[in-house]
């Protein structure tokens, strides 16, 4: 079960996304099917046979996101957030090896294509919330128990 949080970026990042699909790039594919269609034999036209695959991929995310849009909660950054790690921190973490990590952690649809976005609901997350700086959590992993230090915490509207 995923959380249905979604940070203001990520909330405009998603309906820019749709608004794309929706109202360029689907009636663009739209009229290269109705083209291709026009040519005649339907079953070996490559254009055709292209066209229409790309056109049910981009309903399907345009379904995906329209249906995410309208249940996900936006949370915009708040002053008494400030010193602990909530939804939507910039968070750095360290373990006893030195090995040092920068993430910033935020709903689920918004961690693809990031390498430093993670999600609300991943273990490291949730060991971490409500943690402030200097504090130590102990993190669940297939490998067993991990422990990392707090370093610093950071917000982007602070």
């Amino acid at each position: 079960m995923k959380t249905r949080l979604i940070t203001r970026e990520g909330f405009d990042k998603l309906k820019a996304e749709l608004d794309y699909l929706w109202r360029e790039e689907r009636p663009e594919v739209t009229k290269k099917v109705t083209w291709a269609a026009s040519l005649g034999d339907r079953s070996e036209n490559a254009d055709y046979q292209y066209n229409k695959k790309r056109l049910r991929e981009i309903d399907r995310r345009v379904r995906y996101l329209t249906k995410s849009l309208e249940s996900l909660r936006i949370v915009d950054y708040s002053p008494q957030q400030d010193g602990k790690v909530f939804f939507g921190a910039w968070v750095e973490v360290e373990n006893d090896e030195g090995e040092a990590k920068r993430f910033r952690i935020v709903g689920y649809d918004e961690i693809f294509g990031r390498k430093d976005y993670i999600s609300i609901d991943s273990p490291m997350a949730r060991a971490l919330l409500k943690k402030e700086p200097g504090d130590a959590v102990t993190v669940e992993t297939p490998l067993g128990p991990a422990l990392w230090y707090v370093n610093a915490i950071s917000y982007p509207d602070a």
